[in-house]
């Protein structure tokens, strides 16, 4: 889609136009943390109608992560005999003994990876160590994962594992719907990156049962747009419906070679998610021919308690029932430089967003809600 000024500017009178058509508040979810940091980013909250709005779901790997599996983590990288190996954004998030960040400085023996394969690379470099690889995210990256775990087979490197943290996101997305926590929503953003992998049909169930439209979109600011007018506009016709705008990038069964992939090496599994307990096959667990690359296996890890740090409400947050500013630590005790909850320290999380752009107290907020809040914060 052109990104021309002309073409962004036809796209906010539509919006405009079409808000002005509903004539009351309403309400869209984007499933995805790059479109949470790309709309702040763009300024996009700043020209949307006050009538209409944007929440943030789950869609965020590092905030979606269990504090139980954190915690894990960290005791994995204190342990003298592994190398745990993880992404950066996964550094800084808090647990029970500090942060990994902080593990590593006591001595704990953690790299920092770029991609799965490193941590497989790193294996045969060290065979006289155990090497574990930190899979967290969606559907995105788990492909990603799972070619590591075959490469490792295939070269017979015995000292490799993952402590997977997989998750999949239409269980998620189901299990707000049918829960009744969140305000109620007319429609999704669905996440690009994971509709890449999955494809845009697995979406139609959604729009089938529960009633609520499903828009996929990119991240440049005239497709963040785009997406919006066509969750408004179907609300101005009364319509529920699925619509891939996004199709230069994702197509109805997505990616094949990549679910593929992901049926060898995994099956789905309940998984805890950060503020909204066990969903229900909701994860992804190695199958049972792969289970000796289980880490959690490997190290026989008991089962985690999930523990909030004391005041947070990531877990709100990712789930739409709340917003940052009704956290009493955010933008207090809790900021980017010290931050307690994921969401204010992974590049994708919501508080993050914002935090670092704009007005963040009246960012995506219709004024007259952004005014209850700022007189409750008071």
């Amino acid at each position: 889609m052109s990104l021309t000024e002309h073409a962004v500017d036809d796209l906010l009178h539509r919006l405009n136009v079409a808000a002005k058509t509903i004539g009351q508040d309403v309400a869209f979810m984007e499933v995805c943390g790059t479109h949470t940091t790309s709309a702040f980013r763009c300024g996009l909250p700043s020209v949307m109608p006050s009538n209409v709005r944007l929440i943030s779901g789950p869609g965020c790997p590092v905030c979606v992560t269990s504090q139980g599996d954190i915690e894990r983590l960290i005791d994995l990288g204190l342990r003298q005999d592994v190398i745990l190996c993880t992404y950066g954004d996964m550094l800084r998030v808090p647990g029970k003994q500090g942060t990994l960040e902080a593990a590593r400085a006591r001595g704990g023996n953690i790299e920092i990876v770029y991609s799965s394969m490193d941590a497989v690379k790193l294996a045969r470099r060290k065979p006289s160590q155990e090497v574990v690889f930190a899979a967290v995210g969606f559907e995105t990256t788990a492909p990603a994962t799972a070619a590591a775990i075959c490469e490792a087979q295939r070269l017979n490197v015995s000292n490799f594992s993952v402590l997977a943290s997989h998750k999949r996101i239409i269980p998620a997305m189901r299990a707000l719907l049918a829960g009744g926590e969140i305000p109620a929503i007319k429609g999704f953003l669905c996440p690009g990156h994971v509709s890449v992998i999955i494809g845009s049909e697995v979406y139609a169930p959604i729009v089938k049962e529960f009633g609520v439209s499903c828009v996929i979109g990119g991240f440049e600011p005239a497709q963040l747009i785009a997406a919006l007018v066509c969750l408004t506009e179907l609300v101005v016709n009364n319509k529920t419906a699925l619509v891939n705008q996004y199709p230069e990038a994702v197509h109805k069964k997505g990616n094949r070679w990549a679910l593929a992939l992901l049926e060898q090496i995994f099956e789905p599994g309940d998984a805890r998610w950060r503020g909204m307990g066990t969903i229900p096959d909701s994860g992804l667990v190695l199958r049972r021919e792969y289970q000796r690359f289980d880490a959690a296996l490997r190290f026989n890890l008991p089962e985690p308690q999930e523990r909030e740090p004391k005041g947070c409400i990531c877990g709100k947050v990712i789930s739409g029932a709340a917003l940052p500013v009704q956290c009493k630590l955010f933008g207090k005790s809790c900021t980017p430089i010290s931050p307690i909850g994921p969401c204010m320290v992974s590049s994708e999380g919501t508080c993050s967003a914002w935090f670092k752009y704009g007005n963040f107290r009246q960012a995506a907020l219709p004024r007259r809600q952004a005014k209850e809040l700022l007189e409750v914060q008071s």
